[in-house]
This record gives structure tokens, sequence and C-alpha cells, in this order.
């Protein structure tokens, strides 16, 4: 089968379309608005911006600065490589940042005055990360080290004598031996000292193995917190040693920043996730996010705080049925900014750290990244007819604004499908939200259906602009888009998103059903028998699920998605998350594995299906995509397989994403058109 594909009208031929509909091009052109960071006089924000480079197929990162107001936005670095992460120094006069400028991931900064950048760290070996110290001079790096190496010479040599070796085995004693898409390569993260005493060395301040896991930080520098008086770095590590695998257990240490002394375990009563320390201004607390249940990834993360003095750990939020992301102080230590999911909006919150009340600031849209200037928050916002900018608004909720503007004058060229949040009965009973939009420019008459499944499954589809399952690009070329938030899904309180556990193809499955038919009898403009179902990760599941069970669909489209839940079981890397779901392992409750297994029910499959799979996917393994595919070939179904041997569970490089588009929109157009 040759891989090239005639496009069957990538934009439909229906009354509906209009031409200034987003486009797969509009999208890729966005700019994309990150990391914002507050200067300290609270006057100033840096920021990056992400820009597409089609021809180099990748994304270009500079720092940018603009006025806390939204004055005079200017791009600070310029550079064929990316800048990313900037920082600022203690005086406010410097702009600290990562890039590969000089062949390799060090720290450079930069005067916001101007000037060229300079060169901070001159190391052997790349940086994951850093963060710098309160007084300036020094920087707290996250380097991937092999644990018994003595020195940072010595991991780069043994690094560059496997980069020459002709021998590329792999030998491998415990899991995990593969994580997300890359390989264990016997490395793993450790927390650096530097002082500017000496740019080429930095000291290890979590040498050798902290556990049986030698793993620090955890994940990225949000993990890492250091504080107020220099003296001390907080920072995440695994805790489950050998079971890493199937366990979820990180704990919060604390190590003196001079190195002269071990690190000490502060959450280790805490059998679930402790995740993203942050210092209160006084040095006299730390807060955190916490999950009680062990091995699940999706319990409510709760904020509680640490009394450094005593030990004492106090759950400030255990009344507030959301689960936060970060964690960010106000200046007099009394609130603590933070955003959640929160009905199909991703809001942003005040949590009063004394009563635990939480008091929303900004309610529609997908909010993230608060940070405190002067008298103000600024924080990131988009939506589903707006890329990400930078906002920012009152600490009571008012008076909230616009500061950056990198993409008004291309969201003004686009007519946008308007959409609309509608709720219904679903399964149980309960209450079930979706979205509906209408076709760019609609003008009347029937269209048809682009229906978007999320992943997760404990994830959400709401007002956010995407960048792989963006609703509006679909709205752009004729269809209305539906997608349902079904039980399983973020920002509905915890017993919602727990109602999936054990029942993947059950509730879920009956929301999306019930959720289509009352998109239908709400708005006549939907033509029911010219619908496509869509979906990636959980999402391929389900769409695999369907195929079984129903025909109202005339295409499907499965990206990343399991065909048998025992065997996925045996492909992927974190075991914890199938464990959860499922009850436990395959032979110890092999009826979790079987209860809604798609693979089960592939005599029932009909519908034309696209199956598309990363290469490099190890989480939803290529084999599961491949044996879809082979099933619907068998049956003879029309199907077609799409693999990206360089991409992972999602899609990232443009000329790739922008392929995934085109092939995807030309399959659904073939079986949705009049």
């Amino acid at each position: 089968m040759k891989l090239a594909l005639a496009l069957f009208g990538v934009a439909l031929a229906t009354q509906s379309v209009s031409a200034k509909g987003l486009t797969i091009e509009d999208m890729l052109a966005m700019q994309r608005v990150g990391d914002p960071r507050v200067s300290p006089d609270g006057k100033l924000v840096a920021f990056t911006v992400r820009d597409t480079d089609m021809e180099a197929n990748r994304g270009r990162l500079d720092v940018w600065l603009v006025g806390a107001d939204g004055s005079n936005p200017r791009k600070l670095t310029s550079h064929p490589e990316n800048d990313s992460d900037p920082r600022w120094s203690p005086d406010g006069k410097y702009i600290y940042f990562m890039s590969s400028r000089s062949g390799s991931a060090q720290v450079w900064r930069i005067a916001i005055a101007g000037g060229e950048a300079e060169q901070v760290t001159k190391l052997p070996l790349d940086l994951n990360g850093f963060t710098l110290f309160p007084d300036g001079k020094r920087l707290a790096l996250a380097l991937e080290v092999y644990p018994d190496a003595k020195s940072l010479a010595e991991t780069a040599k043994r690094d560059e004598a496997k980069d020459k070796s002709k021998v590329k085995a792999q030998a491998y004693d415990s899991l995990l031996f593969r994580h997300w898409d890359q390989w264990e390569d016997g490395k793993f993260s450790h927390l650096f000292l530097f002082e500017p005493m000496g740019p080429e060395s930095a000291k290890d301040l979590t040498p050798g193995q902290l556990t049986d896991s030698p793993t620090h930080p955890y994940g990225g520098m949000e993990e890492i917190s250091i504080s107020p008086d220099g003296k001390e770095v907080a920072f995440v590590a695994r805790a489950s040693g050998k079971q890493n695998a199937w366990q979820t257990n990180t704990n919060v240490f604390l190590v003196p920043a001079d190195g002269k002394g071990k690190p000490v375990d502060i959450t280790s009563t805490n059998p679930g996730y402790d995740l993203n320390p942050a210092y209160s201004p006084d040095g006299k607390w730390l807060a955190l996010t916490q999950m009680k249940r062990a091995g699940y990834e999706n319990d409510r993360q709760r904020i509680s705080v640490i009394e450094l003095a005593t030990r004492k750990t106090r759950v400030v939020t255990e009344a507030w049925d959301r689960s936060a992301g970060g964690v960010t102080w106000s200046a007099d230590g009394k609130t603590i900014y933070t955003d959640a999911d929160n009905v199909g909006n991703h809001s942003l919150f005040a949590i009063d750290v004394a009563t635990g009340t939480a008091k929303t600031l900004v309610d529609k849209g997908t909010n993230n990244s608060p940070q405190i200037a002067g008298d103000r928050v600024v924080y990131t916002r988009d939506s589903l007819t707006s890329p990400v900018e930078l906002y920012s608004v009152k600490p009571d909720g008012t008076d909230a604004r616009q500061i950056t503007h990198l993409n008004d004058e291309r969201v003004k060229k686009i007519t946008w499908g308007a959409f609309e949040q509608f709720s219904f009965k679903g399964a149980k009973g309960d209450t079930v939200y979706g979205f509906a939009i209408k076709p760019a420019g609609f003008t009347g008459g029937k269209v048809p259906i682009a229906f978007l499944i999320h992943g997760g499954p404990q994830g959400s589809f709401g007002d956010h602009f995407h960048y792989r399952w963006n609703p509006e690009v679909y709205a752009g070329h004729g269809y209305g888009a539906v997608f349902i938030d079904f039980h399983g899904s973020t920002g509905y309180g915890q017993a919602f998103t727990d109602a999936i556990n054990g029942d993947w193809g059950g509730a879920p499955y009956e929301d999306l059903m019930k959720g289509l038919d009352a998109a239908l009898a709400k708005y006549p403009w939907l033509d029911g028998s010219r619908a496509a179902a869509l979906g990636a990760s959980y999402g391929g599941y389900m769409i695999n699920w369907i195929n079984g069970h129903s025909d109202r669909f005339k295409a499907l489209v499965c990206h990343d998605g399991n065909l048998d839940e025992r065997m996925a079981y045996f492909d992927t890397e974190e075991l914890w998350f199938p464990e959860w779901e499922h009850g436990g392992t395959p032979w110890e409750k092999p009826e979790g594995y079987s209860k809604h297994n798609p693979v089960d029910f592939v005599k029932n499959w009909k519908t034309p299906t696209l199956v598309v799979h990363g290469g490099k996917d190890f989480r939803v393994v290529d084999t599961q995509g491949m044996g879809t595919f082979t099933a619907l070939q068998r049956k003879g179904i029309p199907s077609r397989f799409l693999h990206f041997p360089d991409e992972n569970h999602w899609v990232l490089k443009p000329q790739n994403s922008k392929l995934w588009h085109e092939e995807v929109l030309a399959w659904i157009g073939r079986w949705t058109k009049k």
C-alpha cells in the first residue's frame, strides 16, 4: 500500500464552510507564550515565545520582556538555538536562561538593558534545569549522572565511550527499563550546587543513591524550592525503589544547600504523590501538593503545609473538591494561588491558608502559572478561540487585563466557530457536561459531526486552545465539533473522576452516546447521519470499544489506542496505571482486564477506521495500533495505518503535525461527505 493519499475534500463542500476558519497552517503559525516570571520589583515579566519553524521542522524559543502593565513588549534573546527557562537575578538587572548556543544545554545570562548574552556554566554535561539562590550568586542545577560516578567528567567520559562503541546492546536487571519515549541508560537526575568560582564544576547535593531509586529530582524544576535564606533546598524524589514501575510514591526531601548534610525525607508517611514544594516567604512553612492514595496518579491533589520547625503537616484544601495545580504564595504568606480543572474550564483560585477557603479569581477559559506582580496576579490564559497570552488580575478577582497581544492580529483574521457548553443526564443519573461548536461562518443547514473523545482517561476537553486536538480546526473545515466530559473526567469533583476506575467501557461509553444524542436534540444543525468519532490514548481505546458496540458513526480515527488491555499491561512502562484502573495485575485480577476489552468485540467491527500510532510511544506501544489495523484489514473493513516512527504518544514535529491533520481530515471527509 502506498503511503501517499489522495486527500478527500480536506475542506468539505458544504454551504457552512468559511474560508476564514482556523486552518492547520493558522494553528501552527500561532506564537506560543509560556513560563512567565515576574521581576523582583513586580514591574516586568519575562516569558518565552515559541515560533514554529516549518522548514527546520521544529519550534524555536526566545525570551521576551513586557511591562506588567502590558507596556513595551520586546524580544530579549534571538538565537537559532532555543533560549528558555528565564529566571531573574535578585537585583532585577539580569535574566538567566537555558540555551544550547554553546553546543550543550547550559545557563546563560543577559542584561535587561541590552547587550550580548554571556555564558554562566560550562559543564561537561547538558543541564536539565536550574534555579537561582536568593543571593544571586549560586545556582541549583539538575543534571543526569551515573550514581556511582565520582565526577561530572566521569559521566561525560562514560557517555563518550558509549557513543563510540560499535556495540549498542542494553541490559537491564529491573524496571523501569524504558519510560515515555526513551530507553533508560543508567543515569539519574541529581541535584547540584553551582558556585561562580568554578564555572566548569558543581557539587552533587544528592550523591550516590538516596533510596533504592537514585532519582533526584523526580520531575522538572517545579519540584525544587530554595529556602528564603538560601540555606536549604527542598526537592522531590521517588521513594519506591525497585517498585517504581508500579508505585506512585514520591516524597519531599530537605538538604543543606552547602552539601554538608544528607537529605531528610519529611513526607515519608504519605503513600501517594508529594509534589510542588514551595517555601513560604518567611521560610517557616513549606507548601506542597499531595495525593493520599498509593498507586493512583489521578487522586485529588490537595494543598498541604508543613511547619518546618515541628515537621507537622496540615492539609489546607481537604474540603475543596478540586485537584490543585502548582503552589504560589502571596507576599504576606496568607494566600496560596493555584489552578485547577473546573467544569470544562481550568480556573485560577486563591486559597486562604488559615481556613482552606477557595475563591475563584478567573473562571472561564484555561488559566495557569499564577505569579505575584505587586498588587496584581499575572497568569497565562487561552480559550477555544485564542492561544495563550499573558493576563493580570487583582487578588480579589476583579479588573482582569490582557498584557501581551502577540496573536491578536492572527486571531482577528480567523472566523471562529461559535461554541456553547451544554449539560444532560448521563450515566448513573448524573449531570454531565459537553461542548458543541458550529462550523466557522455557519449560514444554516445540516453539517457533519466531528465527535472528539479525550484521553487520560482522567482528563478534560473544554475551553482550551489545543495544538493536537483543536476543535476549531474541525469547525474551520465545515464540521460541527462535539466533545463530552464523560465520567472519569477532571474538574467535576473526585467522585466523578473516580467513577471510571474499573468501568472503562461502562459509564463513559454511556455518557458519550447520551451526550451525542443530547447534542443532536439540542442543535438541529448537527447531522447525526454524518458523524465521525476521533480519539487518542484512552480516546483511542474508546474508538476501538465503540467499533465493537455501535455502528452509528460513518468513520473512526484511533490514535495511540489500546486494542487488548491484557497485552497492553505487559507492553507499557508505568504499571501503576493499569493496576489501579483494572484492580491489580492481569494474573491476579484477570476479570479487570477482560471486563471491557476491545479485542473481544472485534467480531462486531464494521466502521471504516484510520489508525495512527507513534513508534516511540512506550505508554501505548505501537503494536497495539498494528494489531488494530491487522484486525480491520483481515475483516475487510476500509482502513488505513499512519505510523510516525519519530513521534511518541503525541505528534509534535510541525511537519508531522501538518500531515496528521491532513490525513485525519481527509479520512473523515471521505466518509461524511454527502
